[in-house]
């Protein structure tokens, strides 16, 4: 007697269920829950986002990004319309917002959650050369300290701007004398005698945004020697006495990264953010939105390296036959693609903390580990634009044509590398973070 067909639980492989796509179909070209893998993190606003920043910069930047860079500036027409797109400043709060310009994609800013930053951080990472940070200055990292720690008066006399570029911040926290050791920078403020100004005197340098900045949140000495005797003074770019130059680096020319001289410069002590001599903090907490924003565009620029080599592998023929066919080849890209998989996972767990902490990015047990996700993250990178030039050959070498982003790229990662804090620092910093976290735990060795 035949056994009536029963529906199966499993889906056949014969009748495959049909998924949601998106994006780049290629090999590990895309962030897994785009078009295979399920995940338990995105929900429909942030698909939402997704969709609508990739339409935004594949219409309005990329065509363009690459003659920006060698310009060495972004058009203030785009720039301004990246400030109003409600994709920029997403950390600004509700109240500090102009009423017609939304939120992401529509997304109350009260609802956006790490996990949109990471989208919006990764989508942004397809610009390549500095045209990402130059379409929003350098205000992605010098208006976080004040909006987590600025006075209302503050808020609402510097954040509002930004959205016309009334205001732009950049970030002045490095030196001639160094850049990771912020514990021992030399700019020194001192009151003047009325108690009203604060007058600064010392360098800063690379600091990024600064041809395009109204301020500069900097780092500054207001007391003794070491990590205590740091301030936050918000400095008007246009201040008499301050003076500018560009730097002219290998990569991401439209960056704007500039040499800083302050001489005599008198800033209002109403300027500064937070309480004199509590600076470092400040600074580092601003450290670890940096670095993780810094690891997403790192895991990003690493997936173009593997997707553009893995398009041109499949159409490049050498010997009578695609480039792909050889085993080597398979292998170079096999292996980016475990790095950047574990990696994208990796930044999901912290984000997931990050989202599940009353301290979000100030919580301390998240310092060491975004540390080493920077720093895993930056060697990705390397490797990844390494196989990538070895794949595409002179065509990986040459400024236009199929390898292009691959040559800009090549200049660009450096300053991914290095910016935020060198790799030689942070993981020293990791290594201290974790033990003595580990110890407060009841680690005895």
């Amino acid at each position: 007697m035949a056994t009536p067909n029963k529906p199966s639980l499993i889906p056949s492989v014969m009748e495959p269920q049909k998924k949601e796509t998106f994006g780049n179909l290629g090999p590990w070209s895309e962030p897994s829950w785009y078009s295979s893998l399920a995940s338990p993190y995105y929900n429909e606003s942030h698909k939402k986002l997704r969709d609508d920043i990739r339409a935004y910069v594949d219409e309005k930047i990329k065509p363009y990004m690459l003659e920006w860079e060698e310009n060495g500036e972004v058009p203030k027409q785009a720039r301004m319309e990246w400030a109003r797109s409600g994709y920029a400043f997403t950390d600004v709060p509700a109240q500090y917002r102009p009423k017609d310009v939304p939120g992401p994609a529509g997304i109350p800013v009260a609802e956006v959650d790490v996990f949109h930053l990471i989208i919006s951080t990764d989508e942004g990472s397809r610009v390549e050369g500095g045209v990402g940070t130059a379409l929003g200055g350098g205000s992605v990292i010098g208006v976080p300290p004040i909006v987590a720690h600025g006075t209302e008066e503050q808020k609402s006399k510097w954040l509002p701007g930004l959205f016309n570029w009334e205001t732009s911040f950049c970030l002045g926290i490095t030196e001639p004398s160094g850049g990771s050791d912020v514990a021992n920078i030399l700019t020194r403020a001192e009151k003047t005698k009325d108690g009203k100004f604060y007058l600064v005197n010392g360098y800063k340098k690379w600091i990024t945004g600064m041809p395009w900045a109204t301020h500069m949140t900097t780092a500054v000495r207001t007391g003794g020697p070491g990590a205590k005797g740091i301030s936050v003074l918000v400095i008007p770019a246009d201040s008499k006495g301050l003076t500018q130059r560009r730097i002219p680096n290998s990569g991401q020319k439209s960056g704007g990264a500039s040499f800083v001289e302050m001489d005599d410069v008198l800033v209002p002590v109403e300027n500064l953010i937070g309480k004199e001599n509590d600076g470092f903090k400040i600074i580092m907490t601003n450290f670890n939105k940096e670095r993780f924003i810094m690891s997403v565009g790192c895991n990003r620029k690493a997936r173009t390296c593997l997707s553009e080599s893995f398009a041109y592998a499949n159409k490049r023929h050498t010997f009578g036959k695609p480039l792909i066919s050889n085993q080597i080849i398979s292998h170079k890209l096999a292996t980016i693609g475990r790095y950047v998989e574990s990696h994208w996972a990796w930044l999901e767990h912290i984000a997931y903390h990050i989202s599940k902490s009353p301290l979000g990015w100030q919580d301390p047990d998240i310092a060491g580990q975004i540390a080493l996700l920077k720093v895993h993250g930056g060697r990705i990178l390397e490797m990844a634009n390494r196989e990538a030039q070895q794949i595409f050959g002179g065509a990986g070498y040459q400024k236009g044509g199929p390898g292009a982003i691959i040559e800009q790229m090549s200049r660009d990662l450096r300053m991914m590398v290095v910016g935020g804090g060198s790799e030689e620092i942070i993981a020293d910093l990791a290594v201290r973070q974790e033990t003595a976290l580990a110890k407060k735990r009841g680690w005895k060795l």
